[in-house]
């Protein structure tokens, strides 16, 4: 399927705390560790203290970055949209160097395999978790409002219909939400085998073609 779709205790001396804390870029690290976590362990297994541990800084060390782990955890998220964003920019159909059906099936699979090969940042990203339940740091909403405003200006930059380009927000929307749900269900196990991907995204190729070209 990836072919196709194309992905310690903590230290005690004082000495050593202090070195482990300044070390390197510990804002990195502990988003990192937390995204590692997520993946390995899942949410339960997240707190600041394990971060301690697994990073060998002081207890405190991480709420010099992150006042807690809701604020990490929009880090975490933060981190996913960046990705999508280079995934945006760099992808050949939305910048206009393969604007044929080809180009269009390439980045189909690419924002698949995005979100497969980066689901612990991506159930952050499009979650309930920061969304529903608690307020997203005002840094995260402003990414994520970013990455979607990208893919609109994308669109409407592409040689599509005349009614894409005069309404890209509302293409851009459902065929967002067409991606959104395609890697939803793989993420969630619910489809799983190569073939089933392969044919689904061949569909959602032949009906965005259609919408985009005839519009």
């Amino acid at each position: 399927m990836t072919d196709t779709l194309q992905s310690m205790p903590v230290t005690k001396s004082k000495k050593s705390s202090s070195r482990s804390y300044h070390h390197g870029d510990l804002h990195r690290q502990l988003v990192e560790a937390a995204a590692r976590l997520l993946r390995e362990e899942g949410d339960s297994a997240l707190s600041m203290r394990r971060l301690a541990q697994e990073l060998q800084v002081s207890r405190m060390a991480p709420y010099h970055h992150f006042a807690d782990k809701h604020a990490l955890l929009c880090a975490v998220a933060e981190e996913g949209f960046q990705r999508l964003l280079a995934l945006i920019e760099s992808d050949d159909f939305l910048n206009g160097r393969n604007t044929e059906k080809e180009g269009l099936r390439r980045f189909l699979g690419r924002y698949i395999t995005f979100a497969l090969d980066n689901r612990e940042y991506y159930d952050l990203m499009f979650g309930e978790r920061l969304w529903k339940n608690q307020v997203p740091t005002d840094s995260l909403r402003t990414l994520s409002r970013a990455s979607f405003k990208q893919y609109v200006e994308r669109l409407r930059q592409l040689p599509l219909s005349e009614t894409v380009q005069d309404d890209a927000l509302r293409y851009a929307q459902v065929s967002w939400s067409t991606l959104h749900g395609m890697s939803r269900v793989l993420i969630d196990g619910i489809y799983f085998e190569s073939d089933a991907v392969n044919a689904m995204c061949d569909t959602a190729t032949e009906m965005m073609w259609r919408a985009f070209k005839q519009a």
